[in-house]
């Protein structure tokens, strides 16, 4: 396979010297540029006695510290008045964004039109990367509100040549993809499987359609939800990465991690319970800064930045696609991680016991976990609930010891529990619309811990 195509690039192939050259310019400018128009960091620096000038390479970004989304919300209103983060003049502002607040008060943002154009850039880069040309036109399934996803993706897309159809939810008529026959969807790995189900009960075949790639994002996913979706949609599906403080990593075709556009944010590893930075190959939450042209702008940056997500550094090396940035591991959520007898398990884990090939002959895919104190005191329960075509029909002795073994697997600490009698796997079984998380409105958590509220 030939290498390429490229959105941008002199950039996306530049040898690793270069890049990292590149790379520690920008840091030495865009520190600088937090001292010199950042109340925050000026503050910052003050009071942990760190000089900017003494900051030259992206290797010193190390010895600073991190802060977190709670830092933010501390250095803004109610309670602070100002937004101490805010970088540039009021008049420099093209926009004011906020986070989901999924974990807290949603976080303020404020974007330059810069701001948008290195953001777009990063999508278009990974549209490009996922075989997008000006020949596609695709359904938006994300929200056009106080989010950055959608309009990124917007003009990430104007700026390729492709066309867009701003849905912002997954739930539009099927006549969208009949008759302007768009070629690929952006949204969640479950709005996907919803919409398809739908569709099938509608009677659209796939000749009705022109769909040939998806693009799943919004939330992490195992690997074994996307191989179903791929399957079921018979098209590619790529994963990306983004975020309002800047992250937008994206896959290549090759499928083999997310792309980091180590230009315009730069992104390390850090294990808060070591407290120290990991090296390549091993798991901990992602810290992003960042990075700045030379003679650039910004609304809002952020040095170190700990994004609460776990991930892994795969690789530095040249990737079959030709691009030399990084890649990572499809990164999971912190708060979507619950700890038993000491061992960390994901909502990502329950999931790809959910999505295992035998499971999916009965299955719809939608699922929900929940931890409970057991009756004895060295005892927990795990109980997850999945949702059935057909009740009645469902092979639930297959279902429930493929979840179990296929959960245990790759969780020998939770296995040695579980044969001890110390944990319990409950599973239970409930028609369409059945689960809790189907009457609750918004992105629905999928692992719950009910400890302790007894």
């Amino acid at each position: 396979m030939s290498p390429g195509p490229y959105f941008s690039p002199d950039i996306e192939t530049l040898d690793r010297n270069d890049l990292d050259a590149l790379i520690d310019e920008r840091v030495r400018y865009t520190v600088q540029y937090a001292a010199d128009h950042s109340p925050f960091y000026r503050n910052w620096f003050q009071k942990h006695r760190i000089n900017p000038k003494e900051i030259r390479l992206h290797e010193d970004l190390l010895t600073l510290p991190l802060i977190a989304g709670k830092t933010i919300r501390e250095h803004q209103p109610p309670v602070t008045p100002e937004f101490e983060f805010l970088s540039t003049d009021w008049s420099g502002v093209f926009s004011i964004q906020e986070t989901s607040g999924t974990s807290g008060t949603p976080k303020g943002f404020f974007l330059t039109w810069d701001d948008w154009k290195r953001y777009a850039e990063k999508y278009a880069r990974s549209f490009v990367s996922q075989g997008f040309t000006q020949k596609d036109r695709i359904v938006v399934c994300a929200s056009y509100g106080m989010n950055v996803g959608a309009n990124t993706m917007t003009i990430a897309a104007q700026r390729i040549g492709m066309g867009i159809i701003p849905m912002g939810k997954c739930s539009f008529d099927s006549r969208i993809l009949k008759n302007y026959r768009p070629t690929a969807i952006v949204g969640s790995v479950f709005k996907l499987l919803r919409l398809l189900q739908r569709l099938r009960v509608e009677g659209v075949k796939p000749g009705d359609i022109a769909i040939d790639k998806l693009v799943a994002g919004g939330e992490s996913f195992a690997e074994e939800s996307r191989k179903y979706l791929a399957e079921q949609w018979g098209c590619p599906v790529f994963n990306t990465y983004g975020s309002t403080e800047g992250t937008m990593c994206g896959e290549c075709t090759q499928l083999n991690g997310l792309h980091v556009p180590e230009d315009i944010v730069h992104l390390d590893v850090y294990d808060p319970r070591m407290e120290s930075f990991v090296p390549d190959g091993e798991c901990g939450r992602a810290v992003l800064t960042t990075l700045l042209p030379v003679g650039g702008k910004c609304g809002m940056l952020l040095l170190n930045y700990d994004t609460e997500d776990t991930t892994v550094v795969l690789s530095r090396d040249r990737c079959r696609c030709g691009r030399t940035h990084m890649r990572i591991h499809n990164p999971q959520r912190e708060a979507e991680t619950a700890w038993i007898f000491a061992s960390a398990m994901n909502r990502v884990d329950i999931e790809a016991a959910v999505f295992q090939p035998e499971n999916m002959v009965y299955l719809t895919g939608e699922y929900e976990a929940f931890i409970y104190d057991g009756e004895l005191a060295n005892e927990t329960v795990l109980r997850i609930s999945v949702e059935c075509f057909d009740v009645e029909r469902c092979d639930k002795r297959l279902v429930e010891d493929t979840m179990v073994s296929r959960f245990l697997k790759n969780k020998p600490g939770l296995a040695r529990e579980y044969h001890e009698g110390n944990l319990k796997i409950q599973v239970g079984f409930s028609g369409t619309g059945g689960l809790e998380l189907s009457r609750l409105k918004g992105r629905p958590r999928r692992l719950i811990d009910r400890r302790g509220t007894a």
